[in-house]
């Protein structure tokens, strides 16, 4: 075997690693830079000779550490991201030197068993029914794809076509229902699996984002044959929960009818809110759909990347995945992977999860819910008691939605003003969308590392930018 200095390669990168965690707490939460500032820091083309490896990692370290979002530091509110766990990060560490391509047991059989018992944990954390099967993929896109793929499977197998074989040209009609603020990457995972975005049926919502039960159901009666729908377990905006128990029951009286049926819920933002009992209420019937997938390095703070699709139904999960090669080492009783995913090789991104849940115990996972929404009510009580701004959405997981009050009523101009001053002093991060034809600012609480401080500091710059922009 070809020997390299790994003691060197380590310490650079350790040493280096070890720096940027510690800078977390004070570091700009942004960088101030542009892409040419960054592009000429790192244009350092490849030599004839070559360099050594621990050269490299610090000149990385050097020229790149500068440039690098503190995303895990407790102060980046954008967007919906997750901090990093340290057991998630000790475990990415060993998943990175073991370097094990984990489609099939027999290939690594380890690290399979690491993520079968994941899986395992993941099902009886969220409550859901015992016999549902899980794949861990890149994100919440490929979780929703890999579910929305199970579900084209069954709802299509039901009348007697199998998709796998022969594709979708002649194909009995599946039709998708959706709600009008679905998340884009719903959107996305249809055009992946060529049912394509104008095959859609979209149906009202609320004024929080919630699916109307009354507008569902009218859809659902229009339609005869495969229907598939999907809803949410926190919105991207609001963070609102779809009433689960109606729309599992609209789904029961739509199969009753003979249409063969399957429920998705894209639980990217929330779906952890069915591990604690505090958000008992907001999930009832959750467990009565039939897929649900979410992001591993949102809220339960996994390292980038981790996503999680569970389906009820294992057989038709494993039908839309699973693929077969004379030169594979199948059939061995263990649990396989690449049933459950779209990728052949792959990362066992699966091992870190099943680190950070041993950290966390059940408990810990359920604090970590209730106390990320408990500091997005003190991020929106904070700043709708200044006056200056009006908090848009009924804050009940650790989404918020912030209307920032101009004099000239040009509300949306003064979002960006204020969100773009702190991202430049790099006291915070935060991130704009437009909701409902409105400019606002939205707050995000998902990292395990936010503390009250973390938010104090935050409003505090956040209200200060507010009143230098007013003038």
């Amino acid at each position: 075997m070809r020997q390299s200095d790994w003691k060197a390669v380590f310490d650079a990168a350790g040493r280096a690693a070890l720096e940027h965690l510690d800078s977390l707490a004070e570091r700009p939460v942004m960088p101030a830079a542009d892409h040419a500032t960054i592009r000429a820091a790192l244009d350092r083309p490849p030599t004839a000779a070559g360099i050594d490896p621990a050269r490299v990692v610090g000149d990385l370290a050097v020229d790149l550490e500068p440039y690098v979002a503190a995303q895990a530091g407790g102060r980046y509110f954008g967007f919906v991201v997750g901090g990093l766990h340290p057991a998630s990060f000790g475990a990415e560490l060993l998943v990175t030197a073991w370097d094990q391509n984990a489609p099939m047991f027999a290939a690594t059989p380890g690290v399979a068993v690491a993520e079968e018992l994941a899986a395992q944990w993941l099902v009886e954390l969220l409550r859901l029914p015992r016999q549902s099967s899980v794949g861990f993929v890149t994100g919440g896109q490929m979780a929703s794809f890999t579910c929305l793929a199970a579900a084209r499977h069954e709802v299509l197998r039901a009348v007697g076509w199998n998709v796998e074989a022969d594709g979708l040209t002649g194909a009995p009609p599946v039709t998708v229902v959706v709600k009008a603020g679905a998340h884009a990457t719903v959107l996305r995972a249809l055009r992946f699996l060529g049912i394509g975005e104008r095959a859609v049926v979209t149906v009202d919502c609320d004024d929080q984002d919630r699916v109307r039960p009354d507008a569902l159901a009218r859809a659902l009666h229009a339609i005869d044959g495969p229907t598939i729908a999907a809803v949410e377990c926190g919105n991207v905006n609001t963070g609102a929960f779809d009433d689960f128990a109606a729309v599992a029951d609209l789904a029961d009286e739509h199969r009753a009818a003979g249409n063969p049926t399957w429920v998705h819920v894209d639980g990217a933002v929330m779906l952890l809110a069915a591990a604690s009992p505090a958000m008992a209420g907001s999930v009832v019937g959750l467990d009565r759909l039939d897929s649900w997938s979410t992001d591993g390095h949102k809220l339960l703070n996994v390292a980038y990347d981790c996503g999680i699709a569970i389906c009820r139904n294992a057989a038709a999960h494993r039908a839309a995945m699973s693929v077969q090669a004379a030169y594979l080492e199948q059939g061995t009783g263990a649990r396989d992977p690449l049933d459950w995913g779209p990728e052949f090789s792959r990362r066992a991104r699966g091992v870190p999860v099943y680190a950070t849940l041993r950290s966390l115990g059940r408990d810990g996972v359920a604090e970590l819910v209730e106390r990320t929404s408990r500091l997005a009510r003190r991020f929106a009580d904070a700043l709708r008691d200044s006056g200056r701004a009006v908090i848009v959405n009924e804050v009940v997981p650790n989404q918020v939605l912030v209307r920032w009050l101009a004099r000239d009523g040009e509300h949306g101009h003064l979002a960006d003003e204020v969100m773009a001053g702190v991202r430049a002093e790099g006291s915070a991060f935060f991130s704009g969308t437009t909701y409902r034809g409105e400019r606002l600012m939205r707050i995000s609480v998902s990292d395990w590392a936010t503390d009250e401080h973390d938010i104090d500091r935050a409003v505090e710059a956040l209200l200060r930018h507010a009143r230098l922009a007013a003038g």
